[in-house]
């Protein structure tokens, strides 16, 4: 079943905005389109439900009832159970927290594994246990390939290690790491796993149940929602870590991890990005299925036309003996991130790429130790073309025509 694309940019208006049109957008990484029904129930929220929510009115009522449909539906997609998602201001927020309690609970000379693939957000925060007399073991990527080698890491995992931090896929890189077989190696050796999904969830929210992390973390904004950060966490860890909320809150699983108020607009219009998954379900595959075989048949669909979109994108980059392609060069083992290594500094190609059309970027984007161990220089960073399931394949030909006229 292939994705009905005119169906799909129907539910995002910047694509009938007269701003924008001509421009084909290739910076999904830092943060996709908002679909229609997260912005409708935005506006609902600040219009009719801007109060204090939980309180006996009726504005109060609705707005409270609003925030929790959104945990319970995207909990639901998700493949976990209500209580063990949570919302924060951001995912690099929401690791830093996570990082105070593991520390709180973690004993000098125990030791958690970092990669240098991650985005910085799910490494710094780690890193700086070590001040803690915490032992950093950092799982280091091929310098040639920017893979993660299981058997590296399967050197590093003893009885000291209690956590393992790693991406879905990084944000440079792109490559989708085999979350199961590595959360399954981290447990066998008695360590929890946390997972940085921040990449790879905006190519389909993923059945986190069925991957088996202990955490699971990713960004609305860059799921066509608000600028939140989401945060599976599942139930014995939630209940083992210190408590880092209100102490009178520490009996709700969700606000163990949240010590800052809650966006509750915000919250609320996450529920915006169920009914989006809803919406794509109904008019595809339709019929009665759980919210994680919805999200999963969604997920396949998505998945499915960014492969197809970025091969070509693939085949014409990895010719290019002037330009450096980062990760896979197979569509189907990585997202549709890719990053290029120019040899020169990487903004002004942007730059010159707007002239065109396109919109992408140029920089380290966060990932500066994963471009060192790759042995490319930070300061010129790289040029990061990204795009997901909304993107047509007239935008793709776009992209292919700038690239040769500026490349």
């Amino acid at each position: 079943m292939k994705l009905d694309i005119d169906f799909v940019r129907q539910h995002f208006p910047a694509f009938d905005e007269p701003s924008l049109q001509g421009q084909a957008f290739f910076e999904n990484a830092g943060g996709s389109y908002t679909c229609k029904p997260v912005i409708a129930r935005l506006t609902r929220f600040y219009t009719q439900r801007k109060v204090q929510p939980y309180a006996p009115y009726a504005a109060s009522q609705l707005g409270g009832e609003e925030m929790d449909e959104a945990r319970t539906r995207m909990a639901a997609i998700l493949g976990v159970t209500g209580d063990e998602l949570s919302f924060g201001p951001s995912t690099t927020q929401n690791t830093y927290v996570l990082a105070q309690a593991f520390g709180q609970m973690m004993k000098p000379g125990e030791a958690i594994i970092v990669t240098n693939q991650d985005h910085e957000a799910n490494t710094g925060p780690w890193r700086r246990l070590a001040d803690r007399g915490i032992e950093v073991r950092e799982w280091r990527v091929d310098p040639a390939t920017g893979h993660l080698d299981i058997e590296t890491l399967e050197d590093l995992l003893d009885e000291k290690v209690r956590l393992v931090c790693f991406p879905h896929c990084s944000n440079v890189i792109g490559e989708i790491n085999p979350v199961v077989e590595i959360t399954a190696l981290a447990h066998a050796a008695g360590a929890f796993v946390c997972v940085d999904g921040v990449s790879y969830a905006p190519h389909g929210f993923p059945d986190v149940g069925a991957l088996g992390p202990d955490i699971y973390l990713f960004s609305a904004y860059k799921t066509y929602g608000p600028h939140q950060g989401l945060m599976v966490m599942r139930r014995a860890l939630a209940e083992l870590l210190p408590n880092q909320g209100h102490y009178f809150n520490g009996d709700s699983l969700y606000k163990r991890f949240t010590p800052a108020g809650p966006d509750h607009a915000q919250i609320a219009a996450c529920a915006g990005m169920a009914d989006y998954v809803d919406a794509l379900y109904d008019h595809h595959v339709g019929g009665k299925a759980d919210p994680a075989a919805r999200g999963a048949a969604v997920h396949d669909l998505m998945r499915a036309h960014e492969v197809a979109l970025l091969q070509p994108i693939l085949d014409a980059l990895s010719h290019r003996n002037t330009v450096r392609l980062l990760g896979p060069t197979q569509a189907s083992e990585r997202a549709p991130t890719v990053a290029l290594g120019l040899g020169r500094a990487a903004l002004p190609v942007a730059a010159e790429l707007a002239r065109h059309g396109i919109m992408a970027g140029g920089g380290d984007f966060y990932a500066v130790r994963a471009l060192t161990g790759m042995g490319m220089d930070p300061e010129q960073g790289v040029l990061r073309l990204s795009f997901t399931h909304y993107t047509s394949q007239s935008e793709i030909e776009q992209l292919l025509g700038a690239l040769d006229a500026v490349l």
